[in-house]
């Protein structure tokens, strides 16, 4: 349960004088973040060699950084959920999808704009994620990690087939009304894309204020720090973990609500977000909040500066070689203070 220490939100001690080894932590953060920034500058100007117009790298590195916004916020919810109860969810993106077609249901029965969706969604997300856990995960079945591993990749499983029957294999586009394109110094970004980071960076910031300035996120980092001894000051550890899994689940309630009018909704979508935000979780370091969020800026603008270099090719392929540097080099991520 150490992973949720990443972050940095227990209550600061009221007189306490920094020490050294906070000291030390902090200038490492800087300093990495200082390196992975270097590394995107050089990206950023090889692309420029590679492609001989600055107009088009400046176009992949706003799309990247909008981009990177939403992947942020699936993490966030992906990454809370290992902090806090250990387990690695691989039906996040499953869950991602059914929220998908929660918006897209309703936009079709009731004509309701896609953001307001974002109204029934996450409450719906919340409650399928707290059942989840009730359910499947918190009794002895779902205990050890790989009773977990085996539970979230069936449940993946039954989500993605049961789209399949209920809606059919047919993609589905939701459109946005009003969508609108606007320059930004050379660069044309689509109103949709930027509603999308917005609404990412401000829902994120509503996780952080969440676990850090309420009674709820208290007994959060508490169960995250110490699940006995949060038991024996008398929080319920058990609802604890069960709200915490809604709320990460909800996290991609959101995310599905944003990304909507991004994307072609089809059963099988989010097995590509599951993959990026894994990427985004371990590169961020695994529990951090905040890292996960900075983790998926630097994930968008891989994405978008590999299509520069390998042209057609999947822009995946530049997500995969940052992963496999990162498992390599610091595979307890490049934000994270623990050490691997």
């Amino acid at each position: 349960m150490a992973a949720m220490s990443d972050l940095d939100t227990s209550p600061a001690a009221p007189t306490a004088v920094p020490t050294e080894p906070k000291t030390k932590a902090d200038k490492g953060f800087l300093g990495r973040a200082g390196v992975a920034g270097l590394v995107l500058v050089l990206a950023v100007v090889v692309a420029l060699l590679q492609s001989g117009s600055g107009l088009v790298v400046w176009q992949s590195v706003v799309t990247g950084i909008l981009t990177g916004g939403l992947y942020g916020l699936i993490a966030m919810g992906l990454t809370l959920i290992f902090g806090v109860l250990d387990i690695v969810n691989f039906a996040h993106g499953a869950l991602l999808a059914v929220a998908m077609f929660i918006s897209f249901g309703m936009i079709s029965a009731t004509g309701m704009h896609p953001y307001l969706t974002l109204i029934v969604a996450v409450p719906a997300l919340f409650l399928i994620g707290a059942a989840v856990h009730r359910g499947l995960l918190s009794g002895r079945g779902g205990g050890s990690l790989e009773n977990q591993l085996l539970i979230t990749l069936g449940l993946s499983l039954l989500l993605e087939n049961g789209l399949l029957m209920f809606f059919g294999a047919e993609p589905k586009n939701i459109s946005l009304p009003g969508d609108f394109q606007f320059p930004l110094l050379g660069a044309v970004v689509a109103g949709s894309r930027l509603y999308a980071f917005l609404g990412a960076i401000a829902l994120g910031g509503l996780l952080f204020w969440l676990l850090r300035r309420t009674r709820l996120g208290t007994a959060i980092r508490a169960v995250a720090a110490n699940g006995p001894g949060a038991e024996l000051v008398g929080i319920n550890v058990s609802r604890i973990h069960t709200l915490t899994f809604a709320i990460g689940t909800a996290c991609a309630g959101a995310a599905a609500a944003l990304a909507g009018p991004l994307v072609t909704v089809t059963p099988t979508l989010g097995e590509q977000f599951n993959i990026t935000a894994f990427v985004v979780v371990v590169l961020g370091g695994m529990g951090n909040v905040v890292g996960a969020l900075i983790g998926g800026l630097l994930i968008g603008l891989v994405e978008q500066l590999t299509t520069i270099y390998l042209g057609g090719q999947s822009s995946l392929l530049g997500v995969f070689v940052v992963f496999v540097l990162v498992l390599f080099l610091r595979p307890q991520g490049l934000f994270s203070r623990r050490q691997a």
